[in-house]
């Protein structure tokens, strides 16, 4: 593995920001250029093999769990690292992006752990990825209490929830930061950064750093991860294994390597979480080409579908066979003003999270602090004064490669309804993403990139397989963009529109729309500054 390889010339073309000279520091730059240095060309040969794979999938090969580790998965004493301090006790997690109000907020939930998200729920922008890391900071250090202009005061409680901060998957690139010339992969630009400044201050505060992995396809990716993680901790001195992170299992091609994940990540494990609206969004784009993967309206695919049950229940057996802690999904209700739908909401929350405790997983996520309360109960009637309830192995739970695939036992046609539905969530999404907004709460639930990919591969699975006509889908595009045109500006209704058909109506379908609308509309480069190491 490499070591300390000196950095080629790093250089911030983002334009400068308000305390933005904290975080982007000589010293801050040249770890995470080293980072880079060491990593990037095997994470380029990575996703040559993901684009691979994915052809290979479309042209019908089959899907099973490797033959060539079949000993990782029937090793009977195989364990992952302990619960690191801050990390016992997992039962509600909340998740949002790392915006000042949003961070004070998460901490004070109530919840034992915050996720703070610079993936999904973050579009970004240069100042935002800047200024989540700002956040951070200030929120290690304490000082991050603010008062809005309306007099609003924001400040930390005494009891917070642990920080895990997600970095961006691999498949994108920080553009305003370059290193030798090329854009830095922009998950090694989240980790560094946020190592960097924080991992230090978080030991010398009891925990340590702690991180969610993204959209992991296969036990590389992971290794890839395990390698930074020891280097990271090498270049800082700090203790090997001090670093942990759960990986969601949120592809199909990880569900079938769950347990090859959890050995290549065994000294930083924290277990895994099911990652389900990525999830889903993976079994569409991986078999959009297939008709007997045609799914129905998202609101019709629930967690009770067979091959998504199929998908939990090995999650929960793999992770407590190796003593790490199994995660729910999220609960995307966003309570607001309408008593009579807020119960009707919740019930339907506390029904789904009662399924997942009683299925074994440690804990789940929400994306409003007002679901605390409801998933705490839950999960503190069957744990019962426990932190967790690893021991409950689930050797009862037997599921084949047949089982995770399927979806044909739950197809069905899409509805008008629900076509349109996608295409209004898609477009609205797609505005305020690229006005700088990564969660957005549309009809009570709380969207963020994840939703608009599903909405979007459907709109495209759809048309090709006969679902829905273009002409049907291109009328009620009409429809949503002027609607649209008649909340915003013509121009943002344009663009948002622009993102939509380049991604979900093209002759080919996009693997994420946040690649491609990222360099056509987000990317705003300053004059460089100097160059920091060489």
């Amino acid at each position: 593995m490499p070591t300390t390889e000196p950095t080629a010339r790093v250089e911030v073309l983002g334009p400068p920001g308000h305390r933005h000279d904290e975080i982007l520091t000589p010293e801050a730059l040249d770890f995470t250029g080293r980072l880079v240095t060491a990593f990037a060309g095997r994470r380029t040969e990575l996703l040559r093999e993901r684009r691979r794979r994915a052809l290979l999938l479309a042209s019908g090969a089959a899907l099973d769990f490797p033959l060539v580790t079949s000993a990782v998965r029937t090793d009977p004493v195989r364990r992952v690292a302990p619960p690191a301090p801050g990390l016992t006790d997992r039962r509600v997690e909340i998740t949002g992006p790392p915006e000042r109000r949003m961070t004070v907020n998460a901490l004070n939930s109530g919840a034992q752990v915050w996720m703070a998200d610079f993936e999904d729920a973050t579009s970004p922008t240069w100042d935002n990825v800047v200024t989540g890391q700002l956040n951070l900071l200030d929120a290690v250090e304490r000082r991050i209490d603010f008062t809005t202009p309306e007099g609003k005061r924001y400040a930390l409680g005494d009891r917070l929830a642990t920080i895990m901060v997600r970095p961006r998957g691999w498949h994108l690139t920080e553009e305003h930061l370059t290193v030798g010339g090329r854009p830095a992969p922009a998950a090694l630009v989240d980790f560094g950064l946020y190592f960097f400044h924080c991992a230090q201050r978080q030991i010398d505060a009891g925990y340590g750093p702690y991180f969610y992995l993204p959209k992991l396809e296969n036990r590389y990716e992971a290794r890839l991860w395990n390698d930074v993680f020891v280097l990271a901790q090498e270049l800082l001195g700090i203790p090997r294994g001090t670093v942990r992170a759960t990986v969601l299992i949120e592809t199909i091609t990880a569900a079938f390597e769950m347990e090859e994940i959890l050995h290549e990540l065994r000294e930083h494990s924290a277990g895994l979480n099911a990652g389900r609206w990525d999830y889903l969004f993976s079994v569409i784009k991986n078999f959009a080409h297939r008709p007997d993967f045609v799914l129905p309206d998202r609101a019709k695919v629930t967690m009770t579908a067979p091959f998504l049950r199929a998908y939990t229940e090995l999650l929960v057996r793999t992770c407590h066979r190796r003593g790490a802690h199994a995660i729910g999904g999220m609960a995307a209700h966003v309570p607001g003003r309408d008593e009579e739908a807020n119960a009707a909401a919740l019930a339907k929350v506390r029904l789904d999270k009662e399924r997942e405790a009683e299925d074994g997983f440690d804990g789940s996520w929400v994306a409003h602090p007002g679901l605390v309360p409801v998933r705490r109960d839950v999960f503190g009637a069957v744990l019962d004064g426990r932190p967790h309830q690893i021991d409950r192995t689930r050797d009862d739970v037997d599921v084949s490669a047949a089982d995770l695939l399927a979806v044909r036992r739950f197809s069905g046609p899409p509805t008008e309804e629900g076509v349109r539905a996608n295409i209004a969530v898609a477009l609205r999404y797609f505005d305020a993403w690229l006005r700088g907004s990564g969660a957005v709460a549309l009809h009570g639930l709380m969207e963020d990139a994840a939703t608009a990919e599903i909405a979007r591969c459907q709109i495209w699975q759809w048309m090709r397989h006969g679902a829905v006509d273009r002409a049907t889908v291109l009328a009620h595009l009409d429809a949503e963009t002027a609607a649209l045109a008649g909340e915003l500006p013509h121009a943002r209704a344009a663009q948002a529109r622009d993102v939509f058909e380049r991604t979900a109506l093209a002759k080919e379908l996009p693997a994420f729309f946040t690649a491609d609308a990222y360099s056509r509309h987000l990317v705003r480069h300053a004059a460089p500054r100097p160059e920091v190491r060489s």
